[in-house]
């Protein structure tokens, strides 16, 4: 177990070392210079000039990525010229509205697809199996911002029982809560489904039964149990991918989390602030990743045997 531990924690710090590098050359690389906006439109060539001399943007992108590198060991990313203070901590600020719709999300997607699956298991081949199947794949294939803004224009504009704009309320969360779940909650649904139904075939399930075990006995306790263990094991990836989705989901809602201040440092050239909402969505994915992997090899003590 101890090997496998360490081979998941040099895993996440390669990917950490990967995600910095990549959003340093992407954001350096994109159209726009940053001292202009901060020197604003009046400033001269030569107090352009003493700005980017400042923010060492004039030195070769290389020994930029060195030193940028060196400071975010430390933590360090930088001041943000738009907001003022530490970039960083402006990023980290944002972070708990972000988790509460995650977490919202979260549970709408487990109370409502985990006993879809096990419905459309139990009554395998009928309508209900159908039904659950099919809208499973439609709420997959529906780009979350139009379904956001669907959802905004039925019930915030139409019926008006909701409001249009995310609040932190539990009615103001539902409508992004519902657009930021449904991809998984198909999905979700369908993995409870396949699961349950492999279950059923297995050798224990007709032991069970043979030593007279009720159907619901068997169903409730030893099937839906064993469905569990894979369906843990995914809960951490879902959550991370509430995080990443949360972008698209926060401006269309205007929820103030880390996403849309992320959209807004790039569309401001705000590299520091950029940087750090960028870097902190992703530790926060591959963290989850490596918890996940942790609590499957818990569950699953084979794991850890064939990655021996």
């Amino acid at each position: 177990m101890t090997g496998f531990l360490l081979r998941r924690l040099a895993q996440s710090l390669l990917l950490t070392f990967g995600a910095i590098t990549i959003v340093f050359v992407v954001l350096r690389v994109i159209p726009g210079d940053p001292a202009s906006l901060m020197a604003g439109d009046e400033a001269s060539p030569e107090q352009l000039d003493a700005m980017r001399e400042e923010m060492g943007l004039n030195d070769p992108l290389f020994v930029q990525y060195l030193e940028h590198l060196a400071d975010v060991v430390r933590l360090d990313f930088g001041e943000s010229w738009r907001l003022g203070g530490d970039a960083l901590t402006n990023a980290l600020e944002r972070m708990p509205p972000t988790l509460a719709l995650a977490a919202y999300a979260m549970l709408l997607t487990i109370g409502v697809g985990f006993p879809l699956g096990v419905y459309a298991a139990r009554h395998v081949g009928g309508w209900g199996d159908r039904l659950v199947t099919n809208l499973s794949l439609v709420g997959q294939a529906l780009p979350s911002f139009w379904v956001g803004l669907v959802l905004m224009l039925i019930f915030a504009r139409t019926l008006d029982i909701l409001p249009n704009r995310a609040e932190a309320t539990p009615t103001g969360l539902i409508l992004p809560a519902v657009t930021l779940s449904l991809p998984f909650l198909g999905w979700l649904a369908r993995l409870v489904r396949n699961g349950t139904l492999e279950e059923l075939g297995k050798e224990y399930v007709r032991t069970a039964r043979a030593k007279g075990l009720g159907s619901r006995v068997v169903f409730n306790i030893h099937v839906v149990r064993n469905t569990l263990t894979p369906v843990v094991t995914v809960f951490g990836l879902i959550m991370g991918n509430f995080i990443a989705d949360a972008v698209i989901i926060e401006v269309v809602f205007a929820w103030p989390g880390i996403g849309s201040l992320m959209i807004d440092s790039i569309t401001n050239r705000d590299y520091a602030v950029a940087e750090a909402a960028i870097v902190l969505i992703a530790v926060f994915y591959i963290v989850l990743n490596m918890l996940v992997d942790i609590v499957h090899a818990y569950l699953d003590p084979r794991t850890t045997l064939e990655n021996a």
